[in-house]
């Protein structure tokens, strides 16, 4: 998996959910964006070479034409280093020698890369799930989309696209219909530009012949971006068939997943909640900000496994079964990956159920507002202000770096 983090985020402010994902066997690669999106992030030029730092970038979160220009210059850069990432992993599986790595320039190297070779599962087509958060899931869905429908945006300027790899890139052949998306309060500012506006209307992969629709795609939203009423329809609009319709229509297709846990924060989704419970809970009015990273992980692996990803079993404690209930959990086992077209059922069978069979976790209708309701009514706040669900993440992440 490829994470992409949010405004004020780095790799290190996702350690519990990826570390959760990667003690389940998922190898997770998360950049530390050099956009001027983090608190600091430093490039070195050559190796040997002293880092140059990259300080944070203060741009508004209100749209104009200026705004947009820093965002497309931001969300550039981020594209590029994705495309690096996936170089770097396939050198990595071949086992090539990589130069300018952080390991190279330590006196006592903690990382041995030459282990990854012929152990990376980044050769097949889908292989590679991808997943972000805020900014960051606006950059996946820009990515998977450049990637996708690199040759039918061929004839856009260079200066109007973000993004163009090769056709013969191995990244073109990585991102299919049948690669999986994870988005965690997906922010959809970004990809309304001049520049990102032409790819926002067309489909994610998974709705291509040949994919597996819905089933593929998973957004979970906090409550701040469950309550951003505008936000939250471009991003059902970004999650259905046809972006381009300006109500999301369900088809006979399989719809994604879509769920909102019930007091969370947008904050929830890193280590900040873990980090500092008292003052999510003061100022952001979060609850159990470690249940809120555990039900998101089962979600993340649920989706994995029903695309054919082998991970490990979800605990029953993680679960939350009762005995009877982990008793009938043991005759369900992992099996091994469907044929192609097929879906199979997964471990944790309840996490993706839009039954309201696991408690506080809400799913959300495409077109309609099933269990959106339920989800209002458990919480009577005013409606979220749009500056207040980005800056919320944003100022909480600078200041605990």
């Amino acid at each position: 998996m490829v994470f992409s983090h949010g405004l004020g985020g780095t790799k290190n402010a996702y350690s519990h959910l990826l570390g959760s994902l990667s003690s389940h066997g998922v190898i997770v690669v998360a950049p530390d964006h050099r956009d001027g999106s983090a608190p600091l992030s430093l490039i070195r030029q050559e190796p040997g070479s002293t880092p140059r730092p990259v300080d944070y970038r203060s741009i508004s979160h209100r749209q104009s034409l200026e705004v947009e220009q820093a965002r497309d210059e931001q969300l550039k850069i981020r594209l590029w280093e994705l495309g690096l990432i996936h170089e770097a992993l396939i050198k990595m599986d071949r086992g090539e020698h990589l130069l300018n790595t952080l390991a190279e320039s330590s006196a006592e190297p903690l990382h041995d890369l030459a282990m990854f070779s012929s152990t990376l599962d980044v050769q097949n087509p889908g292989a590679i799930a991808w997943a972000g958060h805020s900014f960051g899931a606006a950059t996946i869905v820009q990515f998977v989309k450049s990637v996708y429908y690199h040759s039918s945006t061929s004839t856009i300027s260079s200066e109007q696209s973000l993004f163009q790899p090769s056709s013969s890139s191995q990244i073109c052949h990585q991102i299919t219909p049948a690669s999986p998306v994870a988005l965690l309060d997906l922010w959809c500012m970004p990809l309304l530009s001049h520049s990102t506006r032409h790819l926002n209307e067309l489909p994610l992969p998974c709705y291509a012949p040949g994919g597996r629709s819905g089933e593929s795609l998973l957004a979970i939203l906090s409550e701040a971006f469950f309550k951003w009423s505008s936000n939250l329809l471009q991003t059902k609009r970004t999650m259905s068939a046809d972006p381009s319709s300006k109500k999301p229509v369900k088809g006979s297709y399989p719809q994604p997943y879509i769920f909102y846990p019930v007091s969370s924060a947008h904050l929830s989704q890193s280590d900040f909640g873990m980090l500092f419970p008292w003052l999510t809970k003061k100022a952001f009015k979060a609850e159990d900000p470690g249940r809120t990273l555990r039900l998101n992980t089962r979600a993340i692996l649920e989706v994995m496994r029903r695309n054919g990803m082998e991970v490990a079993n979800t605990s029953s404690v993680d679960m939350e079964e009762t005995k009877e209930e982990e008793g009938e959990q043991i005759a369900v086992t992992n099996a091994h990956v469907p044929a192609a077209g097929k879906m199979k059922i997964g471990q944790d069978v309840k996490i993706l159920s839009s039954d309201g069979s696991v408690k506080g976790w809400v799913a959300l209708d495409l077109a309609g507002a099933k269990g959106e309701d339920e989800a209002v009514n458990r919480r009577t706040e005013k409606t979220a202000d749009p500056m207040e669900a980005v800056v919320e993440g944003e100022m909480g992440q600078v200041k605990s770096h």
